[in-house]
């Protein structure tokens, strides 16, 4: 197996112990990026001479010499920024996002920028500047979206781990189509300063910068250095990591459904629900059914923020430039406009249930602080598709994806992990989620899940 698919925390091992150095890993890298990437089209972006230098340096840190990938949305200095639309053509990032300095000052190599969908709005990974992004398990399926490339990246072992975003699922349902692991965390636990579009107005509360890599450990690895208050955000909390030891956790009530009594899901997703639950019980977690009552009011006011919102937000740029826009983000648009258009008093509305509804999702939680369940209702979807039939209902493509809305909508942190497969070998990852500023137990019992299941190598590197 190449050293590229090792988890991060191996490949830093063989660092420490210099049985490689920087340059042999990097250019590991290198090969691998020239290898697949022309079929998977997850790096938009890749200097390999730029690499070398910067392996070549002198570096020090938790990190030093490990070679990372950043979605394309997140401003590496140097790198173009376009946010996948025409509309932003040769934007040039001209510092760091904070999140990137941060690693870059833990000692991380920045390999490249990875693919999104045009201005972040869906869950396919495909725009006019750089085209689709491909499921390394099978080229005909989407890597999801919007950090799609990203994960498509790590699963193939063209970066050893990299940072996404996710306002919606953005995190989480590319690691789950991809079959590897990510967090979304609590907002403002991790700097989103230098993410384009900036996470303001409600996008403050759906939106974060998250971790993604092949095994939790490398994502509790960056979660780790990332996680300290930025003074320059104003929603940066000043909390920092904290171990917390299985034992801890496992006393804390652990709630589960594989269903949300309105949106069925695929029996493989069933499945690994099921199998996920049966794995924390023989490691003497406190597992118990369980599905909060609120979750279809957060997910509706979650559409009014980003469908609504996310239209509002984009509608004076692309005035008069319709006719640039890919067709994935006119889906959006279209999906955006058959709404009831938003009046002051109906935003002011939402705005003020959305406080009551995580209040009421807290009450809820109080009891049982951690919740397990599907990512989505089925695996990674073929290029294109937008409703799928799943237990003899027709499922729409918002809705299938309405499981990761939720936790955008509470501000609260979710990880995913890989589990399962499909019936034609796809993965399928379930998600574990918890109560706000709690990422590290959430972090814990995905850790646990792992321990049974985990990263496998995608077909198109065997």
């Amino acid at each position: 197996m190449s050293v590229t698919l090792l988890p991060a925390v191996e490949q830093l091992r063989l660092l420490e112990q210099r049985k490689i150095s920087a340059a042999e890993l990097a250019e590991e890298h290198i090969r691998q990026i020239e290898r697949f990437n022309p079929r998977l089209n997850a790096l938009i972006e890749f200097e390999p001479d730029l690499v070398r230098a910067e392996a070549r340096a002198p570096k020090s840190g938790p990190l030093a010499g490990l070679p990372i990938t950043v979605k394309s949305s997140i401003e590496v200095m140097g790198y173009k920024c376009e946010i996948g639309s025409v509309l932003n053509r040769g934007h040039v990032a001209h510092e760091d996002a904070e999140a990137v300095a941060r690693l870059r000052q833990a000692g991380a190599t920045v390999l490249g920028t990875t693919n999104c969908p045009e201005f972040l709005m869906a869950y396919e990974t495909d725009n006019v500047l750089y085209g689709r992004t491909n499921n390394p398990w099978n080229l005909e399926h989407s890597a999801g979206g919007s950090s799609g490339g990203e994960a498509a990246a790590i699963a193939a072992g063209l970066s050893a781990c990299g940072l996404g975003s996710d306002s919606g699922g953005s995190v989480r349902e590319p690691a789950h189509f991809c079959g590897i692991a990510s967090l979304k965390p609590t907002p403002g636990r991790v700097p989103g300063r230098g993410h384009r579009p900036s996470s303001v107005g409600p996008f403050s509360i759906l939106g974060a910068v998250g971790p993604m890599a092949r095994t939790i450990a490398d994502v509790a690895l960056l979660f780790r250095i990332l996680c300290a208050q930025d003074p320059l955000d104003p929603e940066s909390a000043p909390i920092r990591f904290r171990d917390i030891p299985a034992n801890e956790v496992k006393p804390i009530p652990i709630g589960w459904f594989d269903d949300d009594g309105l949106t069925p899901v695929t029996q493989e997703t069933r499945q690994a629900v099921r199998d996920a639950v049966g794995a924390l019980q023989r490691q003497g977690f406190n597992v118990q059914h369980f599905r909060p009552v609120a979750l279809e009011e957060a997910r509706r006011l979650w559409s009014i923020f980003f469908v609504q919102c996310g239209e509002m937000f984009y509608r004076e740029v692309i005035n008069g430039r319709e006719h640039e826009l890919s067709p994935v983000f006119r889906g959006f648009l279209e999906l955006a406009r058959a709404e009831q258009p938003l009046t002051a008093d109906s935003l002011l509305g939402a705005w003020a249930e959305c406080d009551m509804v995580r209040h009421r999702l807290l009450a809820e939680m109080q009891q049982v602080p951690i919740l397990l369940c599907p990512v989505s209702a089925a695996p990674a979807f073929r290029h294109g598709e937008r409703e799928w039939m799943i237990e003899g209902q027709v499922v729409r493509y918002l809705d299938a994806m309405r499981y990761t809305q939720w936790f955008n909508l509470f501000a609260a942190p979710a990880a995913v992990v890989p589990v399962g497969r499909s019936a034609d070998g796809l993965p399928i990852g379930v998600q574990i989620a918890g109560r706000p500023y709690e990422d590290e137990a959430v972090l814990a019992v995905a850790a646990a899940v792992e321990r049974e299941f985990g990263y496998q190598t995608p077909t198109i590197c065997r």
